[in-house]
Order: C-alpha cells, then structure tokens, then sequence
C-alpha cells in the first residue's frame, strides 16, 4: 500500500517540479550575455538586465531583487513637490558559473558587485556596494544621496548563510564562510569563518594539519619562545 501511494505521489509531484523549472526559465529577459540553464524563479524583480552577467547553470529562488542602480533617487523615491539632485551610476553585476541562492536575494549595485562560481548563498542574503544616505537628521533619508560607493567580490566557492549583509568595499575571499544574520563591514581572507555584526573571524583553516582552527592559534611552525 505504501509502495502504491509513493508511486501515486511521484506521479504528481514530478510533473508540478518540471512546471516550476520551467517557469523559472520562462521569460526571462536578456542579459548582457547568453548564460546557459539559468533558473530565476518567480516572482523576482529584474532591472537593466543589459548590465547583468550571469553564468552557466545558476539557480536562483523565488523572490530575488536584482538591481543595477543607474539613477538615485529613482522616480518612486522622490517628491513630486520637491525638486531632487539626481545622482548617476555606471553599475555592473557578475554572477559566476553554479552560483545557488536559495531565495529572497537582494543585490543591488551602484559600481559592481561579483559573485564567483560556485558560491551558495541561504535565504534572504543582501549584497550592496551603496549606501543610504544619512548625514541630516531633519530631512528624510530617502532623499539623501547615496554615499560609501565601493565594489564588492565574493570569492570562489564561498557559502553565506541566512539572513547575511554584505557591505560596501568588502572582499570575501574564496572558500570562506559567513555565518547566519551576520553583517559583513569589512574584508573576509579566504578559507575563513566569520560570524556576528559585524562578522569578525572565529576560524580559518590550517592547511598543515588540514583542520578547522581558531582564529587566535597559533599557526603551525611559528617561531618564538621565552628563553
């Protein structure tokens, strides 16, 4: 009997699966370059996809904001009484080859942002290399221009987990992880953990003895003793 509701089961949940798939697929728009089995799943949000690259096989989940930003602020953001300094960008987004995100990823760029193969990146992880200005108390934020505009990289192989900020000017080297709800502010070295908010480093891996250790170790072959 179970073995009859399982085979019952798959019948109806493979071709639901396959339908998803291809919606992720469907109508996408044109990007600046031709990525092979892309998966996007709706519903997302998708601007001036002629200055985003994407790589091969990449797949990300539902409810993802993807943003080169070209103007600040943009028409919904401004006053219509009011008469607004516009600010402009020439930005540039890269998706590496593999990349996977699980759902409700926000990357938003004013300069660039890149993500290299392979990274995987948990629920809800928000990447800017931009901030909201915030240098007057008696007007409203919306309103103030952008500011801290520096490019951000995501290593090779990297894994952020959920509910993860990644700031501006930060580098996170590759094979490095960031721990759930951290605040990324400042540069990660490769095949590290980091954590908190800000995140700092708790731990790196030691090649020598092919481990995870902390961060405060001391390194294998170090030299320096008391005489």
């Amino acid at each position: 009997m179970r073995a009859a509701l399982r085979r019952v089961a798959t019948r109806v949940i493979r071709p639901l699966y396959e339908y998803a798939e291809h919606l992720a697929e469907a109508d996408l728009p044109a990007f600046a370059n031709h990525p092979r089995n892309l998966q996007i799943e709706r519903p997302r949000r998708l601007y001036d996809t002629d200055r985003v690259w994407i790589g091969d096989d990449v797949s990300i989940g539902p409810g993802s904001l993807i943003v080169p930003q070209t103007i600040y602020p943009t028409p919904v953001m401004r006053d219509p009484a009011r008469e607004h300094e516009v600010q402009t960008f020439d930005p540039r987004i890269a998706i590496g080859h593999r990349v996977t995100a699980t759902g409700g990823l926000t990357i938003a760029a004013m300069q660039e942002v890149v993500i290299e193969d392979d990274v995987m990146l948990a629920s809800n992880v928000m990447i800017c290399d931009g901030l909201h200005g915030y240098a007057h108390a008696n007007e409203p934020y919306k309103y103030q221009p952008m500011f801290r505009i520096a490019p951000v990289r995501i290593g090779r192989g990297s894994w952020l987990g959920q509910n993860v900020v990644v700031l501006p000017g930060v580098t996170i080297g590759e094979l490095a992880i960031i721990g759930a709800n951290s605040v990324v502010s400042h540069d990660v070295p490769a095949r590290a953990i980091a954590v908190g908010q800000p995140a700092r480093v708790i731990k790196r891996w030691d090649a020598a003895t092919q481990r995870w250790v902390p961060a405060h170790a001391r390194r294998a072959g170090a030299v320096g003793s008391r005489g």
